[in-house]
């Protein structure tokens, strides 16, 4: 296992050539993720990452596929990467482009949603690396325009949420499809379960690396839990929105996304819903607004919000309650990213209070349920203000 010693890309093993497109986009520190797995990813090991969305492991995993990527012929990729969304797919390929753009290398990504024949025509053309969702491989696999004989490294990324999808089966599927001797890098949040059967499978003497956890993410944020009014939350949303440059805002439903997207742009805030039932150009759009900073507020189901990997976002805003722990922690850990501070607001009906209780309770936060509305001065700075000092319970 490599130590903290290593500070720079290149002290990692990575070429000059991708040093210099990391610097020109400001990367010069590896993370911890980074700097623990591109060593032995670079070495040809089989490397399994625990990690959580927002530490870095796109590059821990995209940097030694592009440096040891071979070169492909027609409908036969020698490099793929498995993600569980379209919009991870998406992200996935925006970080790896300008790598590949240095090496003269092609990638294409294949997801449902989007037009498959340009998807057939990259693939027919040739290209080396491909990011791609299980289903739509599998069906292209079918018709004949991808084969995956030649595939030298293959990635998993976000296992644990294709197994929470469903999507093992066709994962296996597909690995299953990958002829001969090759790389295989996982990266997971957990690697128990499903998880763990795929590195017992699939993996040969793997490398074990694990960085962080979801509780000392937790840790470093701000939690504030405010009962809200229902005809006022929305105003209330608006309110925290505004404190922060990035606002992600989970709903447990498509209809709540919507008309909470469309109650906050009546309030002034520039939102957007995300969910499964828009169509994907229109997702890709308010996604891609947002990731560049030119979009406000994000409102997304859980589903949708599953592996969008967005740094520098302020504030967390749970419109409605998670329904478990491992759902507050999933969407409260997406404001600390990377070591960052973060703020977390839950907003709380009367008759969801008593479920909100328990699930504090479960999560070990003591931090109180404070009545608010929306002309309250707090709501400008949720993260200064100590919701102890109210001495509600």
């Amino acid at each position: 296992m490599r130590t903290d010693e290593q500070e720079t890309f290149s002290a990692l093993g990575v070429s000059s050539d991708l040093v210099a497109v990391l610097d020109k986009a400001g990367l010069t520190t590896p993370f911890p993720v980074q700097r623990l797995c591109i060593p032995d990813a670079l070495a040809g090991r089989d490397v399994c990452g625990k990690a959580k969305t927002g530490s870095g492991k796109t590059l821990a995993f995209g940097l030694p596929l592009v440096e040891r990527v071979a070169p492909a012929s027609p409908k036969r990729p020698t490099g793929l990467v498995l993600v569980p969304t379209r919009e991870l797919a998406v992200q996935v390929t925006d970080v790896l482009r300008p790598l590949v753009e240095a090496r003269d290398l092609r990638l294409v990504a294949v997801y449902g949603g989007a037009q498959m024949s340009k998807q057939i025509s990259a693939l027919e053309e040739g290209a080396e690396i491909v990011v791609a969702t299980p289903g739509r491989l599998i069906d292209l696999i079918d018709r004949k325009v991808a084969d995956l004989s030649d595939v030298g490294l293959v990635v998993l990324d976000e296992a644990d949420r294709m197994a929470d999808m469903g999507f093992m089966p066709q994962v296996e599927w597909v690995l299953r499809h990958i002829e001969g001797g090759h790389q295989t890098l996982l990266f997971s949040a957990t690697l128990d379960g499903a998880i763990q059967g795929l590195v017992d499978r699939y993996q040969h003497d793997p490398v074990f690396h694990e960085v962080g956890s979801p509780t000392q993410t937790v840790d470093k944020m701000a939690h504030r839990f405010l009962l809200v009014h229902e005809m006022d939350k929305h105003r209330v949303a608006a309110a925290i929105s505004r404190s922060g440059s990035r606002c992600l805002v989970f709903t447990n439903t498509k209809r709540a996304a919507d008309r909470l997207a469309r109650q906050l742009e009546d309030d002034g805030v520039d939102a957007k819903a995300i969910h499964g039932d828009l169509r994907q150009e229109v997702r890709e759009r308010a996604l891609k607004r947002f990731s560049v900073g030119k979009l406000a507020v994000l409102v997304a189901t859980d589903v949708a919000a599953r592996g969008l990997d967005i740094d520098e976002l302020d504030i967390v805003i749970q419109a409605d309650p998670a329904p478990d722990p491992k759902t507050y922690l999933h969407r409260a850990g997406r404001t600390a990213r990377a070591g960052a501070a973060g703020l977390a607001v839950t907003l709380v009906l009367w008759n969801e209070e008593l479920e909100v209780r328990r699930l504090k309770r479960r999560l070990g936060l003591d931090e109180p349920i404070v009545e608010m509305f929306s002309n309250d001065e707090r709501l400008a700075d949720l993260t200064s203000w100590n919701p102890a000092a109210e001495g509600a319970a």
